[in-house]
């Protein structure tokens, strides 16, 4: 089930009626396919502001569909609202848990379709003939911009790859996986390597990349007509498989740096994107409103979320399928307001560091201290630290300040009969390609050495990091849980040291873990890195970048299970590791970079990651040493 929609609005509400029976193109803002049976709302209303053409009619089929059209007595109108007062608006709505929010959504959408009936429509393979050329109010509509489509079935992956080749689409954009609470959500319509036939038209895979919230898959595709073959084309689709169906992604960060790829991706002059989610409307109606009111934004600095829901609901039934989707747009519409683009081009780099150091009085420049702040302002959710804040468990804190999120804390088996031992002070952290990639965490304390040991062989780690030492500052800072010769065993977990390097700015151990009871081991990579003062930055750039390369090595080696990593509290420094271990390899990847982004996206994983400012620079000039040593910019590769 599909509709093409020219994306666009307006505050105009003249309508005429249709009559039953006959698929419609509007010269108006967009382009419905959809056809009624005979007899079937007589009463259904579009816009008249341009001249109304019949579509070519395919063979259809059929499929129930409740319509949920805007209601013509809404009792409440929402204005477009000027984006500096984002802020205090989202700060309304979000109040009483949402409930403005519910309120103006439920407005926007109706309670029953027109005359209370569900009724039947034909859907898919129609395709306008013609191309009708109106002038578009807003500059920043384009005509016939998107294809809103369900997930493909297996008996209609077919009809999806020729919609792809008669509409020349050069992108597709897909915002459900394949399964979701083990439910089938979308039919795998792409072959995971070779080629394989679809209809007439052959889909051959030609390169994927794989990243923490999405994956990129590139396709040639060519239409195998009986009378001539037809030059292939290249069509990319971006899979973002970090949306919950039934729910809205933690951070609209992914999303919208995902947004910004499609934009880059999708060639100029192709045909629409295809957008699709598993129902088609939901997930899809949600991306489609962000990326249309980014452009408002930008073109009249206001948006009109409400406006555009009820807008797009006139193309396509229930586009923004809940609340919790409309809230999310206004999320993500903050988000950009207030941080903007912060992404950079490595050739870039040299000069935002200049920009950064030297900041101007008239508030022309954004100084590296108010970009930090913008960071500090961030407010920690205290109240998703309840499992940490147990009075159980609070002893196992070395910082009470430092204390893992409830959703993304790391969980250790429950020891039979006894409460409260599936605690540690260790949070999960996003890598640059795979979720959970590092589990951030203190330095052990004398009764935790165990539990820390049971994390490691629990998740499988295979690599630990540490940025402390045991003492600084004539302080502890870490409990010794290493043996600094042959064993030690803590409860139900013997360490055995087998190696001891010291490299230039760290030193590399080889250990073997043994769970005891069922005298089962491990081969861990201990690595130790030196000249990191409690207070302050490394000297230099390049021992951060060797460790860093060191780890990824042991991690390839070993499967890429989760990285330990910790410094005393497991904030600071940890954070400043983990978030340039994910910059690097951004910067290798894509010759890219987001400091701000990252660094925001590790705090709203764990309060305090990457602590101080002149962390946060070092950051910063740790790129810039990386960019100098591979100053040849295809070694990035």
């Amino acid at each position: 089930m599909c509709c093409v929609l020219e994306f666009g609005y307006s505050t105009e509400s003249l309508y005429t009626t249709v009559p039953p029976g006959q698929v419609y193109s509007t010269g108006w803002r967009y382009q419905m396919l959809l056809t009624p049976p005979l007899g079937t709302f007589s009463n259904l209303h579009f816009p008249k502001s341009g001249i109304i053409k019949p579509l070519t009619v395919l063979p259809t089929e059929q499929q129930t569909v409740v319509l949920l059209p805007r209601s013509p007595s809404a009792s409440k109108t929402y204005f477009p609202i000027p984006v500096d007062h984002l802020e205090e608006e989202q700060r309304l709505r979000s109040a009483d848990d949402g409930k403005l929010f519910r309120e103006e959504y439920n407005v926007s959408i109706p309670s029953s379709p027109p005359g209370g009936r569900t009724s039947r429509w034909s859907h898919s393979r129609l395709y306008s003939e013609q191309s009708l050329d109106i002038h578009l109010q807003q500059g920043y509509t384009e005509k016939n911009k998107f294809i809103a489509a369900q997930g493909p079935k297996e008996d209609t992956v077919a009809d999806f790859w020729r919609t792809i080749w008669e509409q020349k689409v050069a992108t597709v954009v897909m915002l459900t996986n394949l399964k979701e609470r083990k439910e089938d959500k979308c039919y795998q319509y792409w072959p995971d390597q070779g080629c394989w036939s679809y209809g007439n038209v052959r889909v051959a895979v030609e390169d994927f990349t794989v990243l923490v919230d999405y994956t990129i898959r590139k396709f040639c595709i060519q239409h195998q007509a009986s009378d001539a073959v037809k030059t292939p084309r290249l069509v990319t689709q971006l899979h973002f498989t970090s949306w919950p169906d039934f729910g809205v992604p933690f951070s609209p960060i992914g999303m919208l740096k995902f947004l910004k790829k499609v934009k880059v991706v999708n060639p100029p002059f192709a045909g629409p994107i295809v957008v699709h989610c598993s129902a088609g409307v939901g997930r899809t109606g949600t991306f489609i409103v962000i990326d249309a009111m980014i452009d408002m934004m930008h073109a009249e600095q206001k948006v009109d979320v409400f406006g555009c829901v009820a807008k797009i609901r006139e193309q396509r039934s229930q586009l923004v399928q809940t609340d919790m989707q409309y809230s999310f747009i206004y999320q993500a519409l903050l988000e950009y307001f207030l941080y903007g683009d912060t992404e950079l081009d490595v050739s870039s780099l040299e000069g935002h560091l200049h920009k950064l150091h030297n900041t101007f009085a008239n508030g022309d420049r954004v100084g590296l201290e108010e970009e930090f702040k913008k960071l500090t302002n961030m407010r920690i959710m205290k109240e998703n630290m309840r499992m940490g804040n147990l009075p159980a468990n609070m002893k196992k804190n070395r910082v009470l300040q430092i204390i893992p999120y409830d959703f993304n804390r790391v969980i250790l088996s429950m020891r039979r009969g006894q409460e409260f031992t599936d605690y540690v002070n260790a949070s999960f952290i996003d890598g640059y390609r795979q979720k959970d990639y590092f589990i951030a965490t203190q330095g052990p304390l004398t009764h935790t050495v165990e539990d820390f040991w049971r994390m490691v062989w629990e998740w499988k780690c295979h690599s630990i990091v540490m940025l402390t030492e045991l003492q600084e500052r004539e302080q502890d800072k870490c409990c010794q849980y290493l043996p600094a010769e042959d064993s030690v065993t803590y409860g139900d977990y013997t360490v055995e040291l087998k190696g001891d390097t010291l490299c230039d700015t760290f030193s590399l151990r080889d250990l073997v873990l043994t769970f005891v009871p069922e005298k089962q081991t491990r081969v861990i990579r201990h690595f130790h890195f030196h000249g990191w003062p409690e207070i302050g930055i490394p000297a230099e750039g390049k021992g951060m970048i060797d460790i860093i390369a060191s780890v990824q090595r042991q991690q390839q080696q070993s499967g890429n299970h989760p990285i330990v990593v910790h410094c005393s509290a497991g904030a600071g420094r940890t954070g400043t590791f983990i978030a340039l271990s994910n910059i690097l390899e951004r910067v290798k990847a894509e010759g890219l970079l987001d400091v701000f982004q990252t660094v925001k996206s590790l705090r709203m994983q764990r309060p305090h990651m990457v602590q101080t400012v002149e962390q946060y620079d070092f950051c910063y000039r740790v790129v810039q040493d990386f960019v100098d040593i591979f100053s040849d910019y295809a070694n990035f590769k």
